[in-house]
């Protein structure tokens, strides 16, 4: 992202470690939400945790803002450790899901409410307030109550009184949930801008992988409490390292066998799903024989009517489902051996006149460098 502050900016610190957690632990009673997070977000980054309902990413925001004690561990904010501060005296402020703004207020008192609060200048509450609303595009609102605005326009007050404080941290809880879809995908991009213009930096949960994918720098991926495994949405799509990332990242197909030919530069893996070896142009660490997983992304699959000449990486099987998605339609092809495979295909192929349909035979293909192996 882009810095927009000036020079005379109050925020000081190690830019790569702007926001650090070490070995953070929350446990309610006997159960543990939070297991021994240790993580990094640099100044001005738009960091996504993603997980499932109860995975501990709420919970791990709710910490960083205070409203959760830390059992264990420590939370450090622009090199100040603000583990044991209270809510009130955190730099920090968070937008909620639900935007949790006064009915009886308008949108101007709403904005305004925090900095009355700490008895700002009425001057400068004005100022600061048509300041904030007119980076959302709110400002000719300012007289309407929430209940005259639809879901995005409330999202975007909600989004001018947590920035009106010039906090140095945002935390947004799953920021658009309560949009429908057309809507949700224009407002990431547009919030996106927003936090770049204003240079803050930001954390948000979500449990919406495209969401994630669209929004942030970079992402973690949560479950059960951990961090399993945290990157750019490139490189956790493109390389996820677990079976569980591979899966909860989009769709993906995966491939169960055992690896016969173990190389520097690729890797041989024999597997009863497929008719012919999988062949993978990268090595790997684990031992010749052992059995491993392989993913294979629904838009590297190209469904054919010919045999392939390739020995490896095909398979033959039927066309069991077609869902049109529009620029592209969904395949869901069953193999000779069961194993069920999904592949995505684009319109154009679509419109030709021997693209498969329904109870087609058919074959399934990817080229040597679209698998990723996976530990067992």
């Amino acid at each position: 992202m882009q810095d927009s502050r000036s020079a005379a900016s109050p925020w000081s610190g190690d830019a790569d470690e702007f926001v650090r957690l070490e070995d953070v632990v929350k446990i309610y009673d006997d159960t543990v939400a939070v297991q021994s997070v240790s993580l990094s977000v640099p100044r001005h980054e738009l960091f996504a945790l993603l997980g499932s309902s109860g995975s501990g990413k709420s919970t791990l925001l709710r910490m960083l803002a205070g409203f959760e004690e830390v059992t264990s561990g420590r939370i450090y904010l622009d090199n100040e450790d603000i583990t044991d501060l209270p809510p009130y005296r955190r730099p920090v402020n968070m937008m909620f899901q639900s935007y949790a703004l006064f009915p009886h207020m308008s949108v101007e008192a709403n904005v305004a409410f925090g900095l009355k609060q700490e008895g700002v200048a009425r001057n400068e509450i004005h100022e600061r307030v048509f300041e904030a609303l007119d980076l959302v595009q709110m400002a000719g609102f300012a007289r309407r109550k929430p209940h005259q605005l639809s879901g995005g326009q409330q999202q975007r007050v909600a989004l001018a009184r947590s920035l009106v404080k010039r906090p140095k941290l945002l935390l947004l809880d799953e920021p658009m949930s309560a949009l429908d879809k057309k809507i949700r995908q224009k407002t990431q991009v547009e919030l996106v801008k927003i936090l770049e213009q204003v240079g803050v930096t930001c954390i948000m949960v979500t449990h919406d992988q495209e969401e994630a994918m669209t929004m942030a720098d970079r992402l973690a991926v949560m479950s059960e409490g951990q961090i399993v495994q945290c990157g750019t949405p490139q490189e956790v799509y493109t390389f996820p390292n677990s079976r569980f990332v591979a899966g909860f990242i989009g769709s993906t197909n995966l491939f169960t066998g055992t690896i016969v030919v173990d190389e520097a530069d690729h890797v041989l893996i024999e597997s009863a799903d497929l008719t012919r070896p999988l062949y993978v142009n990268h090595g790997v660490s684990e031992p010749l024989g052992m059995e491993v997983h392989v993913s294979v992304r629904p838009e590297y699959i190209r469904v054919l009517r010919e045999q392939p000449e390739s020995e490896h990486n095909w398979a033959h099987g039927m066309v069991s489902h077609v869902a049109w998605m529009g620029s592209y339609a969904r395949y869901q092809i069953r193999l000779d051996s069961g194993q069920a495979v999904e592949a995505t295909v684009p319109s154009l192929v679509l419109g030709q006149a021997d693209a498969p349909v329904l109870d087609d035979e058919v074959y399934v293909a990817w080229s040597n460098d679209s698998a990723t192996v996976l530990p067992s």
